[in-house]
């Protein structure tokens, strides 16, 4: 957000390496973004950042 402004978008998959080498993980997180809070695939940074900051 810091290069790129507040419209930047994020997907889950931003916080895990190319790999998918911890598959529960990925899927604890998938859950949480898609079946928990309903996002879609890229969301704005700022709403992404402004849930965990709200513990959500």
């Amino acid at each position: 957000m810091e290069k790129k402004g507040e419209n930047v978008g994020l997907s889950f998959y931003a916080f895990f390496a190319n790999k998918n080498d911890n598959p529960k993980l990925l899927m604890e997180v998938a859950e949480w973004w898609i079946m928990k809070h309903q996002l879609d695939h890229f969301e704005k940074a700022v709403k992404i950042r402004e849930m965990v900051e709200n513990g959500l």
